[in-house]
């Protein structure tokens, strides 16, 4: 997968639920009697809404590289789409359907993507489908000044990208992830995307021994694990508790330790390289190089599950197996600070129990920064849709402050409502929110509320962008009302320990322990591996992946040796240094463009 930028709106949509994908974009009404060619109108913030007389009832196909979902849209999410725009929401997920390579290519060789087509990044699958004529030009017909106004107006430099780099100067195909407010500084809210979070209550009765390198975890977690040695439920307790299936072009557990020393694999510009990037500095590092980060982080796993404190499952588990895990208090450690709400429950907060930041002295946390560019992930319109000013306007809702709030905090009504001026959360929201199991009512769509939410699994604008109706970030864990709220007990003994910073952002910044990622505008298409090399990155990332699930689990230090030898002659002798050298050609460019901002 991507480096884990899995944005919590993001990475909240990712428990699997497999269904089969349903039917085909459909036309349910009148062809003879729509309102679908009429323009939008504005509401009284200014934003555009469609008209809502005679509209017909349609179902779009929703082509997702990103889903983990399977089928028809369901609960709150699918009642809001459905009463706004009158429109069903059926999700093809190619994660779920025999993988993602092979069902783009089924459906490049069909000639039809779908009618809403969210592309993984905008390498070569988005470059082929423009070139074979399969995605909208938003330019021709006006139909985005008709009826893409809030993008205009809220994702100019988005679409300015597009424009210029994938539509010669002229043509808009589509519009990325993520996109930011024009500013600097980190763009995560409480958080970051990932840092080393511990059971918090472990560590503090252990008297918060201080913590050096990365390696250094490891004699504090076995104690904790000594503190703690089962679960709520009684199941052995592990420090980390590993899953495959998010392993790209090598272990994702592994790389996570590079991104807390402000290295990630790529930098969007050049995404599955083999280098690991720098986010502020002109440095680069291969991942099989011989003091790297993914080779010392291979060497901590071994070394942990050699003091039991790997979970033995994690080969054949999958992440909801882990999330679950989480949820029974049978791990220690997380990289994801989201991951931690499936542990620290309101009651667990209070008890003083729960996850939160363990810094350690060499920690820079990768930031993605704010991007008012937008991401890599593409939001397009397939070529084939019936009624592609239809699903214009759905985007256009999804980059609009009304489209935002709903879409990442629920109903206005039911999880939040406004009071002189600002959002604040209702009782129902404070016990649904995150992605919690709280029963919906009927009249809101019914379902859980987890369940409920948008399972396309992308978004629109960064989380802590300002919302300009409320002049706070859309992010509810950055309202005022939020913020001002009686701290937990948690809350307050990580607070005192922490030289009273407020959150783990906080603590991050004033210790100079982040780094950020500089947006860059390049104007040109991201540059593609040929078919051979592309080959080659195959092949040598099967490599990497095998051996180096086979290196934490080795038997001894021997094995471990013999296995990291081997895992590295073999990519090698397969091209590693080829592919890597090109990724290496692309990062230094990344260099140079950062020098013209």
């Amino acid at each position: 997968m991507k480096p884990i930028r899995k944005t919590l709106a993001v990475f909240l949509a990712i428990i699997l639920i497999v269904s089969t994908a349903a039917a085909c974009s459909s036309n349910n009404g009148n062809n003879g009697n729509t309102a679908t060619d009429k323009p939008a109108g504005t509401n009284n913030a200014g934003e555009t809404t469609p008209p809502k007389e005679e509209r017909e009832e349609i179902t779009i196909d929703v082509f997702s590289m990103l889903s983990n979902f399977a089928g028809e849209q369901s609960g709150w999410y699918a009642k809001l789409i459905k009463d706004k725009f009158n429109i069903k929401l059926n999700i093809i997920a190619s994660n779920l359907e025999g993988g993602g390579d092979t069902k783009f290519a089924t459906m490049m060789a069909s000639g039809d993507l779908g009618d809403l087509v969210v592309f993984g990044d905008d390498g070569q699958k988005y470059l082929d489908a423009i070139k074979a004529g399969m995605l909208v030009d938003w330019t021709k017909d006006k139909l985005l000044e008709t009826y893409g106004k809030n993008i205009l107006q809220y994702a100019p430099k988005a679409i300015e990208k597009n424009k210029a780099n994938f539509g010669g100067g002229s043509s808009v195909y589509g519009i990325g992830f993520d996109v930011g407010d024009d500013k600097d500084g980190p763009s995560e809210g409480l958080d970051l995307t990932y840092h080393p979070n511990l059971r918090w209550d472990l560590y503090d009765q252990l008297g918060r021994p201080q913590i050096k390198t990365m390696e250094d975890y490891l004699p504090v977690l076995k104690q904790m694990q000594e503190l703690q040695p089962k679960s709520d439920s009684g199941r052995p307790t592990y420090a980390f508790s590993l899953w495959a299936d998010w392993d790209g072009n090598m272990m994702m557990n592994a790389k996570a330790w590079a991104g807390l020393h402000g290295f990630d694999e790529g930098d969007g510009f050049n995404p599955g390289g083999f280098s690991l990037v720098s986010a502020d500095s002109d440095e680069y590092q291969g991942v099989l190089d011989e003091d790297g980060y993914y080779l010392r982080a291979l060497k901590l796993y071994y070394d942990a599950n050699q003091m039991g404190l790997l979970d033995p499952d994690s080969v054949t588990q999958k992440f909801e197996d882990v999330v679950n895990k989480m949820k029974d208090g049978q791990l220690l450690f997380t990289w994801f600070p989201w991951l931690d709400d499936t542990y620290n429950t309101q009651e667990h907060l209070n008890e003083g129990k729960g996850f939160a930041l363990v810094p350690f002295d060499e920690e820079r946390t990768f930031s993605y920064g704010y991007d008012p560019y937008g991401g890599n992930r593409v939001w397009a319109i397939g070529s084939k849709a019936k009624h592609p000013e239809r699903i214009l306007e759905f985007l256009d809702w999804l980059y609009s402050p009304e489209g935002m709030m709903a879409s990442n905090n629920g109903p206005e009504g039911l999880t939040w409502e406004m009071k002189d001026g600002k959002a604040v959360l209702t009782d129902f929201g404070v016990e649904a929110l995150p992605a919690n199991d709280t029963v919906v009512p009927d009249e809101f769509g019914g379902g859980s509320f987890k369940d409920g939410k948008s399972q396309i699994n992308n978004t629109s604008f960064k989380n802590t962008n300002i919302n300009p109706n409320t002049g706070e970030p859309y992010d509810y864990n950055l309202w005022t009302s939020v913020l001002e709220k009686s701290p937990t007990k948690l809350d307050q003994n990580w607070r005192a320990a922490n030289g009273g910073a407020l959150t783990a952002k906080d603590y991050l910044i004033k210790n100079n322990k982040i780094a950020v990622l500089k947006p860059i505008f390049t104007g040109t298409a991201p540059a593609v591996r040929s078919d051979e090399l592309e080959q080659k990155r195959g092949q040598v990332a099967d490599v990497i992946k095998q051996y180096s699930w086979k290196m934490v689990f080795a038997k001894n230090d021997a094995e471990f040796t013999k296995l990291r030898t081997e895992m590295i002659d073999k990519a090698k002798g397969l091209g590693y240094e080829e592919v890597l050298a090109w990724g290496v050609e692309q990062n230094k460019k990344v260099f140079e463009y950062r020098k013209q901002e």
